[in-house]
């Protein structure tokens, strides 16, 4: 199986995972769905899992969701987390049949996520919330960070689609190509607010847009 595949994922690719782990269960429920692509497997399970290394617990809010793999993804693997929302401004019609399947398969996720078709800024957050957001194309990264530090949230962002018209690079593309000056200064703008940053990536092989961007609230600087 190619992890950078964009060809969706059907019943016929089951052979494919037909181990007991949990992303193994994971991909047979996304076949069965018949409504994602391998690349977008492999992109919500490996953020999840780095995420999940660092934050537990937390209501999960997932921005610009697409089909809401990623929210689901967190509550699976951190039961711990009471429930998720899921927001996007225009949600794939055939999001609920992902999530039907991934319910099926485990029960205890029924009742626990629900989507909401929104602007990313109509949700209330709260700062025990965790924001996540997978490839919110250009500035809209921006927006979820924004809204992150205003309500002192954890959140965790995978950036694509760098718009250096709109997104600011901080001066720093004399030395570094056009996205990742963003990026390192989505990451400074972030320590400026006075959280902790954490830099990591997902493997090349799934998408060269593989910065992954988290941080939280530093609780040890006062006022």
């Amino acid at each position: 199986m190619n992890p950078s595949s964009k060809s969706r994922l059907t019943e016929k690719q089951l052979s494919h995972f037909t181990g007991t782990s949990l992303f193994d269960g994971i991909a047979r429920a996304v076949c069965r769905a018949g409504t994602l692509p391998a690349k977008e497997l492999y992109e919500a399970w490996e953020v999840a899992r780095r995420v999940r290394r660092k934050y537990r617990g937390g209501r999960v809010v997932d921005l610009a969701c697409g089909h809401g793999l990623l929210a689901h993804i967190l509550l699976l693997l951190d039961n711990t987390s009471p429930a998720a929302i899921a927001i996007d401004v225009h949600p794939p019609k055939n999001a609920r049949r992902l999530s039907a399947e991934l319910i099926k398969a485990w029960p205890r996720l029924n009742g626990r996520i629900r989507y909401q078709a929104s602007e990313i800024q109509s949700v209330p957050l709260f700062p025990s919330d965790l924001v996540v957001s997978v490839h919110a194309c250009g500035s809209l990264t921006d927006t979820v960070l924004d809204r992150a530090v205003a309500a002192g949230t954890r959140v965790a962002v995978l950036p694509c689609c760098h718009d250096l018209a709109r997104c600011d690079t901080g001066g720093l593309e004399g030395w570094l190509d056009g996205p990742l000056a963003v990026d390192a200064t989505r990451a400074a703008r972030l320590r400026a607010c006075g959280y902790q940053v954490l830099t990591r990536v997902i493997p090349d092989t799934i998408t060269p847009k593989n910065r992954l961007l988290m941080g939280h609230p530093d609780r040890s600087i006062s006022g």
